[in-house]
């Protein structure tokens, strides 16, 4: 057997530990250029930096049409999330002061890191960024990632078992931070709901979808039900019973 190629590379960028696990053989500019982007995304829309273009935005230091190209364009994708999601994916209720992307922009920007890496060669390898998740390919010699999503009331477990590829993955819940996700309707941490992982083609996407319906509470199972197309989704109820939608990847189903 050949000997197998990759690359495993950890840094922390926005705050979080983005892990790039690359199984064929990709140069490491291309990764360098990956962690390029992310360093620039969190320049660019950190709430937390003073200099970002955000910050300015939000002190009213800097007019939107100054702004860089792609915070126009997040902030317009945004609007169109808060629309299709009844206002429960909001960056304005998600910020004390103007505006927080921060909701989408962690998906969004690992979504396009995905494309440098495919754009330099590579069709097997993963992006993490705090728990969400780029496929593409497998985890050679296996043809497909497993991926075990994270229990939200016991870290050393796992509430389910995914198999799958091509696809991305985004988990929203209290297990990593609490209750930092609030009912743009109240302003008050939902209640009822545990987590909310979607799986879906976009990254993005499936990360406001995932905050949208655990703001919801209760009624975000409901919701996922009627996901566009491509869009599946597990939710686990405060009394930790399981709900999943139709196409919604177990590996248990498949047993």
């Amino acid at each position: 057997m050949p000997a197998q190629t990759g690359t495993l590379r950890v840094e922390h960028v926005m705050g979080i530990p983005i892990v790039v696990d690359v199984r064929d053989d990709v140069g490491e500019h291309a990764i360098d250029e990956l962690f390029e982007w992310l360093r620039l995304v969190d320049a660019v829309f950190s709430t937390y930096k003073e200099a970002s273009d955000i910050s300015r935005l939000n002190r009213g230091e800097l007019e939107l049409h100054a702004a860089h190209p792609d915070v126009r364009d997040v902030l317009e994708r945004s609007e169109r999330l808060r629309v299709e999601t009844y206002g429960y994916f909001d960056v304005h209720a998600a910020s004390q002061v103007g505006v927080d992307p921060s909701g989408l922009v962690k998906g969004w920007s690992v979504e396009r890191a995905s494309a440098i890496l495919e754009g330099a060669g590579s069709s097997h390898f993963a992006i993490s960024a705090g728990g969400d998740i780029v496929v593409r390919g497998g985890a050679l010699p296996a043809s497909r990632w497993r991926i075990g999503v994270e229990h939200p009331r016991r870290r050393d477990a796992v509430a389910e078992v995914i198999e799958l590829t091509d696809v991305a993955i985004a988990t929203s819940g209290t297990a990593a931070r609490g209750d930092h996700v609030l009912d743009p309707h109240t302003g008050r941490p939902p209640e009822g709901l545990l987590a909310v992982t979607v799986v879906g083609p976009d990254l993005g996407t499936a990360d406001a979808y995932a905050t949208a319906a655990f703001a919801m509470g209760t009624r975000g199972p409901h919701w996922t039900a009627r996901l566009p197309r491509g869009y599946e989704a597990m939710s686990i109820l405060g009394d930790e019973t399981v709900l999943f939608t139709a196409g919604f990847p177990r590996i248990a189903a498949a047993a």
